[in-house]
């Protein structure tokens, strides 16, 4: 009787991931991709992505939905941490939006060529933007501008990562086929979206620094990370501590690792652009863009840039990624 039992969740279960799938569009990994089409010629896939072995489940869907949040967060364990790991007494902010809905990644290119794009000074010059634009998604993140940077970053953007300190507010930099991701690190920072999707006063009490007071991005742009993603780059990706001492404050991971983290988990081939920093000139430029100089990077206490450098590198040097702007 017990096992009858026992085989009836299981089926259940299942039968509920593939509703789950089949309603929403979230097929990523649900079915393991066969082949690529790449330069006229079919190519099989690997059976798994390279990076395979850094996750925990590779059956995750990455953006939040109103409808069903709370059932997904208690699925992956985000009801017991408050942001920026879960979502335990964020509810209030979010259940209200029901104009947040989930993304239809496209499945007319079995496995998914990513790059992501970071903002370092390293792509300066090195004329990758024709490179760039050739894969199937292109993950940005922040205010890293494409305009007037198109030969060194290219023209595309799949995915733009932001949080309302960084979001673009000028329409120049709109692209009506971007997809922006809110990270949220706050609750203050989910009032904020639903502030100004309600058209409503902007409370910019609790922020770091001014956010933004427009949004130039259409409703049907935006979507809500899962914070599970941020919680896999900085526990199982960057190994951080879960408790810090009180002397210290607490290292969060950058929107860059968590634009990689997501790549992990809607692509099947990573590539990395504009990740290297070079931290033996203070002077050197910190973005390919602004004047901002290597020492504002020292000065961050809210993230451990050296953890992210060495997990960069094992993995480059374990080829679960290509690195575009290794010198």
């Amino acid at each position: 009787m017990r096992g009858y039992l026992v085989a009836i969740f299981l089926s259940a279960v299942f039968l509920y991931y593939v509703l789950h799938c089949i309603l929403w569009g979230t097929n990523v990994y649900w079915v393991a991709p066969v082949e690529m089409k790449r330069r006229n010629k079919i190519q099989p896939c690997l059976s798994k992505p390279a990076f395979a072995s850094l996750l925990r489940f590779h059956q995750f869907h990455p953006f939040l939905c109103a409808a069903d949040f709370r059932k997904i967060a208690s699925l992956y364990g985000s009801d017991k941490f408050d942001l920026p790991y879960g979502m335990r007494t964020s509810g209030q902010y979010f259940v209200k939006d029901g104009s947040i809905s989930l993304v239809h990644l496209s499945n007319s290119i079995p496995c998914k060529k990513c790059v992501v794009v970071g903002n370092g000074g390293v792509l300066k010059n090195k004329t990758l933007g024709e490179k760039i634009d050739s894969y199937d998604v292109i993950i940005r993140m922040n205010n890293g501008p494409v305009l007037g940077h198109e030969e060194e970053v290219g023209r595309r953007t799949t995915f733009r990562l932001f949080y309302p300190e960084s979001v673009f507010s000028d329409p120049i930099h709109n692209d009506p086929n971007t997809t922006v991701i809110l990270t949220a690190f706050k609750p203050h920072d989910l009032r904020w979206l639903l502030e100004l999707l309600m058209g409503d006063k902007i409370n910019t009490n609790g922020f770091w620094k001014k956010p933004a007071l427009n949004l130039i991005y259409k409703p049907y742009q935006i979507r809500i990370l899962d914070p599970f993603i941020i919680r896999t780059a900085a526990y199982e990706l960057l190994h951080f501590p879960k408790v810090f001492p009180k002397n210290q404050k607490p290292k969060h991971p950058t929107t860059g690792i968590i634009a990689i983290t997501l790549a992990f988990y809607i692509c099947h081939e990573v590539h990395l652009a504009g990740f290297k920093y070079n931290f033996s000139d203070l002077k050197s430029p910190l973005h390919y863009y602004g004047n901002a100089t290597m020492s504002l990077m020292n000065k961050n206490a809210y993230h451990n840039v050296t953890a992210e450098q060495l997990f960069l590198k094992d993995i480059i040097e374990k080829n679960l990624v290509i690195n575009l702007t290794q010198d």
